[in-house]
């Protein structure tokens, strides 16, 4: 029985029916050219809107955003009508629909930037990891990330600008809300990080710098959409692409704080027992009173996600760890993943092979439990 799980829950303005959330997937699969949701891809939320909130895969706020192939964006017109074709195919299924934006920072390639620029970050700083580009013959590999040019004061003025544009169009698409992707190593993780900003401005410096780029853009969507219809994921601890905080109590627990003000849908906490996101040894010990000093901190709706099973959201939601739980890749392969946990029903495995690019194959091909 899985007495938590199942139970109704409001988040924002939404009544959603139970915890069992679908976590923001990259599958690298928008419509060329222009990075433009196509029939595949509302086929593929349409399948999964059993979930009690849909976060969409990451969507680049502009160009200079992007940082991985076929990754799709909320910049054009046909991107906003794209979408728009999502939100309907999950609203019709009786789903609840929340946009990711997402600015890379430096991890990109000057291939997607304008005018073939390098990326952008806070900081010069080499990146210890590779990305996902296209090569001369058209198929997606891993390419080698260069060195970032460092955001001027205007360049991070024009990024907030950005992200208020991109949350307007994501309205204007029919999505239910806004989720501000602040972790996994990409342009605002790298802000508040302080091993990846080594800045000596008003953005750099002491926690409450290194946070200024965060509460800009959250105030900036919350101009545009309303606070209750606002959600931010971040990382504590994680590793991913470099990252690493000194005093991660004080640089999170600051901005848990000043989140509290706003009154947001939900905070999202990544927990680095997610699969794929470090390796064992790297993660930190104290995560687990980190997670809990946040927990006890947030005084609204706690989104976890992290490799978890029906029986571990299970005792998540029962000792007040978190009040719904993501699940990524069991959606990956499991379309009626609810379903399936509620009456105890086996789960397809994933075939990691598809899970970046590519067609129906590993994406809409899933079958539901007969």
């Amino acid at each position: 029985m899985h007495l938590n799980l199942f139970q109704p829950i409001a988040v924002g303005p939404f009544t959603l029916p139970h915890r069992v959330a679908m976590a923001p997937l990259t599958r690298s699969r928008a419509g060329q050219p222009g990075d433009v949701p196509t029939a595949l891809n509302i086929e593929y939320y349409r399948q999964r809107a059993g979930a009690a909130l849909i976060v969409t895969e990451a969507t680049q706020i502009s160009r200079q955003g992007q940082g991985y192939a076929w990754t799709p964006g909320i910049y054009s017109q046909d991107q906003v009508e794209g979408w728009r074709e999502v939100a309907d195919a999950v609203h019709d299924a009786g789903g609840v629909i929340f946009m990711q934006l997402w600015h890379v920072g430096r991890v990109s390639h000057p291939s997607f930037q304008p005018g073939g620029a390098l990326p952008v970050a806070p900081s010069a700083l080499p990146v210890p990891g590779k990305t996902f580009i296209v090569d001369e013959n058209g198929q997606g590999v891993w390419g080698e990330i260069p060195v970032p040019q460092e955001l001027t004061l205007e360049g991070i003025r024009a990024i907030v600008e950005d992200y208020r544009r991109a949350a307007r169009n994501a309205m204007r698409a029919g999505m239910d809300g806004i989720e501000i992707h602040a972790g996994n190593g990409y342009l605002i993780d790298r802000f508040i990080n302080s091993q990846s900003n080594q800045r000596q401005d008003t953005y750099g410096g002491h926690y409450r710098n290194r946070a200024r780029l965060l509460f800009e853009v959250v105030q900036a969507v919350v101009d545009e959409v309303g606070a209750n219809r606002v959600g931010v994921r971040l990382t504590p601890m994680g590793r991913f692409m470099g990252m690493g905080d000194d005093t991660p109590e004080e640089t999170f627990g600051h901005i848990v704080e000043g989140l509290n003000k706003y009154e947001l849908a939900y905070l999202h906490l990544v927990e680095p027992m997610m699969v794929g996101t470090v390796k064992d040894e790297q993660v930190d010990p104290r995560w687990d009173l980190i997670i809990r000093d946040l927990r006890n901190a947030w005084r609204g709706i706690l989104i976890l996600a992290g490799g978890y099973d029906a029986r571990s959201a299970e005792e998540a939601l029962a000792n007040g760890r978190a009040d719904l739980i993501a699940f990524g890749r069991p959606f990956i392969a499991n379309p009626d993943l609810p379903r399936r946990l509620r009456e105890g029903l086996p789960l397809n495995t994933p075939d990691p092979a598809s899970f970046f690019g590519g067609d129906h194959r590993g994406y809409t091909d899933y079958p539901a439990h007969g």
